[in-house]
C-alpha cells in the first residue's frame, strides 16, 4: 500500500448535510429576548442568505458551486497519509493514518468553510465580512478568503492568543485582513468587558460578542463563523468525504476517527459523512479531544446557552461550559470555547460520538513524538488529537484502522514550543467549583 492515498479526481463536488441523519430533530436556535425559535429574516441580519438557508436545509447533499471548487483546487485535495514511522514508534498494531489539512495556504482545515462564507457573501453584495479568532488559524483562514473574493475583513483575536502569536496576526495582514486584541474598545460590549475585568485575557465568547456587535450595526458588514454553526460543518464535510473516497480506493475501512475539538468543525467535517455507516450498524468510533482546562464535552451540561460572553448571539443547545466561562490561557487558542456544535452535542448526548481530555504538557509531548517521526510540527490543537490516537492505539488490534484528522500545522505557534521545551509551560485542569458557577448562570428554557 502506498504511504500517500492521493488521486486528483477525488475533489467532492457536494458537501454532505447530517441533519436529516440525525437521531432526533436538532433542537432550534432560540431568539435571545423572546426565547422563541429563531426565524431565517433574523439571522440574515448577520449572515449571507445562502448560509441561513444552508443552517436549516433538510437536504442530504448540498452543491459545491463551481467558482468555489476552483478556489478549493489551489491545495485540494488534500493527502491522506499512512504514518508508518509513526506507528513504529508508539509500537502500534493498528495502521495509522492522517488527513493532511496543513497544506492549505493559511496551514489549517479553516479556509474550507472561510472561502465558502466569502463566496457567498460577495455573491450578495456584502463588502465586508467581521469575525473572531482565537489562536489565529481562523481569522488568517478568513482573511485569505477575503483576499481571493475582493472583500475587506477585520478580526477580533483572543486577547492572549494576539500576543502569544504576533505571526499569525501578521499573516492576517498578509492577506489584507485588520486583527485587533479583543477585547477592544470599539464595541460596547468590549469597553464593558475592559471595565468589569481590566487586564483580562479574553475569550472567544467575548471576541464573538464584539464581532457580531460590529456586523448587526454595520449595513455593509456580514459575521463569518469559523465554526459551530451548521453551515460551517457543513463546508468542512469536503475533508471526511475526500477520506472517504481515498480509503475505498485502497478498499480500507476505519474503524477509530479522531479529531480534536473546539467548537467542532474539524472534528464534524472530518467525521460526519461516515456517520451513516454507524447508523447502519458498522463498526466505527467517533472520538473528540479536548483540553482539560476546556472541558466542554467532559464536564458540561447539555442545555441552551448563549454563543457569546455578551448574550446577542442566539441561544443554541448545546454542551457548554456556561457562556461566562473564560477558560486559562493554555496554548491551543482553538480549543478555549466554552460551547460545542449543537449537531455533535447531540451525538454526544445519544452516545454516538465519544470525548476525551488531556493535559497540555502531555499533548505536545505526543506531537513532538509526531515531529519527529512523520515530519510536520502540529498545532496545539492538533496535538490534542495525536495524543488521542496513542493512547487508542495502546488498546488497538492489527484489525484496527485508526484514522485522524491533522487539522493545522505549529509553523506559527514556536513560542508554545519554546515553553515546553524550556519548561515553562504548565498545565491546567479547570476547577469544578468554577465549572458549576457558570454552569448556575445558564439560562432557564
Amino acid at each position: 500500500m502506498k504511504k500517500v492515498l492521493l488521486n486528483e479526481n477525488e475533489l467532492p463536488k457536494r458537501w454532505y448535510n447530517a441533519l436529516p441523519d440525525l437521531p432526533e430533530l436538532l433542537p432550534a436556535p432560540l431568539n435571545p429576548e423572546t426565547k422563541q425559535p429563531v426565524k431565517p429574516e433574523q439571522l440574515e441580519q448577520i449572515f449571507s442568505r445562502e448560509c441561513v438557508n444552508q443552517e436549516m436545509s433538510d437536504k442530504r447533499f448540498i452543491d459545491i458551486p463551481e467558482e468555489l471548487l476552483e478556489a478549493y483546487a489551489m491545495w485540494r485535495p488534500t493527502p491522506l497519509v499512512r504514518a508508518e514511522n509513526f506507528e513504529k514508534a508508539i509500537g502500534a498494531r493498528a495502521k495509522i493514518f492522517y488527513k493532511n489539512e496543513s497544506v492549505s495556504p493559511p496551514g489549517s482545515h479553516k479556509p474550507n468553510t472561510a472561502l465558502a462564507q466569502a463566496y457567498y457573501n460577495k455573491r450578495e453584495g456584502i463588502k465586508k465580512l467581521v469575525t473572531e479568532t482565537g489562536a489565529g488559524q481562523w481569522g488568517s483562514a478568513l482573511s485569505f478568503a477575503g483576499a481571493q473574493f475582493g472583500m475587506e475583513v477585520k478580526v477580533y483575536m483572543v486577547k492572549v492568543s494576539y500576543e502569544q502569536k504576533p505571526y499569525r496576526k501578521f499573516l492576517m495582514e498578509a492577506w489584507g485582513g485588520k486583527c485587533y486584541p479583543s477585547p477592544t474598545d470599539m464595541t460596547q460590549i468590549g469597553r464593558k468587558i475592559r471595565e468589569e475585568f481590566p487586564g483580562t485575557s479574553g475569550s472567544l465568547g467575548i471576541a464573538i460578542s464584539e464581532a457580531v456587535e460590529d456586523a448587526a450595526t454595520h449595513s455593509d458588514t456580514k459575521y463569518a463563523i469559523g465554526s459551530v454553526a451548521n453551515h460551517a460543518l457543513l463546508h468542512q464535510t469536503i475533508i471526511g468525504l475526500e477520506t472517504e473516497k481515498q480509503l475505498n480506493k485502497e478498499d480500507v475501512k476505519p474503524t477509530i476517527l479522531i479529531g480534536c475539538v473546539g467548537g467542532g468543525s474539524n472534528f464534524g467535517g472530518f467525521m460526519l459523512p461516515f456517520l451513516p455507516r454507524k447508523l447502519n450498524g458498522e463498526n466505527i468510533r467517533f472520538i473528540a479531544v479536548e483540553p482539560k482546562a476546556c472541558p466542554t464535552f467532559t464536564k458540561g451540561k447539555y442545555r441552551y446557552d448563549y454563543g457569546d460572553t455578551g448574550k446577542v448571539t442566539p441561544l443554541f443547545k448545546m454542551f457548554t461550559l456556561g457562556s461566562s466561562f473564560v477558560p486559562p490561557a493554555i496554548h491551543a487558542g482553538g480549543l478555549r470555547y466554552h460551547g460545542d456544535s449543537p449537531i455533535l452535542s447531540l451525538l454526544l448526548k445519544h452516545n454516538m460520538i465519544e470525548a476525551q481530555s488531556y493535559y497540555q504538557k502531555e499533548v505536545f509531548k505526543a506531537g513532538i513524538l509526531f515531529a519527529r517521526t512523520e515530519g510536520i510540527l502540529p498545532a496545539p490543537e492538533t496535538n490534542h488529537a495525536i495524543k488521542a490516537v496513542v493512547e487508542e492505539a495502546k488498546k488497538a488490534t492489527e484489525e484496527d484502522i485508526i484514522v485522524f484528522n491533522f487539522s493545522g500545522h505549529g509553523h506559527f505557534d514556536l513560542a508554545a514550543y519554546d515553553a515546553y521545551f524550556n519548561g515553562e509551560m504548565r498545565d491546567y485542569e479547570y476547577p469544578e467549583e468554577e465549572i458549576e458557577r457558570a454552569i448556575k448562570n445558564l439560562p432557564e428554557i
